[in-house]
């Protein structure tokens, strides 16, 4: 991973500049491109001690991956990947139930953006994703996040298959989405300490993966589709256990 990175957008510069100021180098605006948040965001970038350049939109374009960056964008050190030991430890010593979203070979950056999103909402304690066959965290996976990438733990395996058994052995119950599965995901109990495994676009979980999970489960599919974007389909399995936790507090 490069030392610098490029976070473009209106709500991930504001995530930087809210959690992790120390991490910005600078912030670049477009040229002749102002509304009140970017002046907002202007003004908290100098209270910090943080350079504002102005810059042709070309230019930004090309840092941001051509993303929709909004106008604005930070250069920061680059994202610190959260330890597995840490993560290990963490479920060994918990006060609630830990959640994990284990993303198994996302490959499309938007999916990946969209997935870290979702599980930043959701509540999710930490994300996991292999060292490779998954996206690296690009310009574009930072816009689509919307600030989780600045906040958000994230852990890199060397071999997915292999944390997946130390997070077992650490008590952690392993769910796996299967398309082909016969158990729906709403008669899973996701009130333990639960890591949700997704495989990657179109061609779901790999071999290693899928055998290394507890239960495999799948979504009731009514219509005539045969499955549903990996993104849409992780937040419908993370909510069922933000929805499970839920109601367990209550009762």
């Amino acid at each position: 991973m490069s030392k610098k990175e490029f976070l473009p957008g209106i709500h991930t510069v504001a995530a930087l500049l809210r959690h992790h100021p120390e991490r910005a180098h600078a912030i670049w605006v477009e040229q002749n491109k102002t509304n009140k948040r970017i002046e907002q965001l202007i003004q908290q970038a100098k209270q910090f001690g943080i350079s504002v350049q102005f810059i042709e939109r070309k230019k930004l374009d090309q840092w941001c991956d051509n993303s929709q960056h909004q106008g604005i964008a930070a250069s920061c050190s680059a994202t610190p990947l959260a330890d597995e030991q840490d993560l290990l430890d963490q479920c060994r010593d918990y006060t609630t139930a830990p959640l994990y979203l284990v993303l198994d070979g996302v490959s499309d950056p938007h999916n990946l953006g969209a997935c870290l999103r979702t599980a930043d909402a959701a509540g999710v304690d930490a994300v996991i994703l292999p060292q490779h066959h998954s996206a690296p965290l690009t310009p574009t996976v930072h816009k689509v996040a919307s600030g989780a990438t600045v906040h958000l733990p994230i852990v890199r395996t060397p071999n997915l298959a292999r944390g997946i058994e130390k997070l077992k052995q650490a008590g952690v119950w392993i769910h796996g989405a299967d398309g082909t599965a016969t158990a729906s995901i709403y008669t899973a109990n996701l009130c333990n300490p639960t890591a949700i495994v997704m495989g990657a676009e179109g061609q779901g979980l790999r071999r290693l993966t899928r055998e290394s999970c507890d239960q495999l489960y799948s979504l009731p599919m009514l219509g005539s589709v045969e499955s549903l974007n990996v993104s849409v389909a992780t937040g419908l399995f993370l909510y069922e256990a933000v929805r499970q936790r839920q109601s367990a507090v209550k009762n």
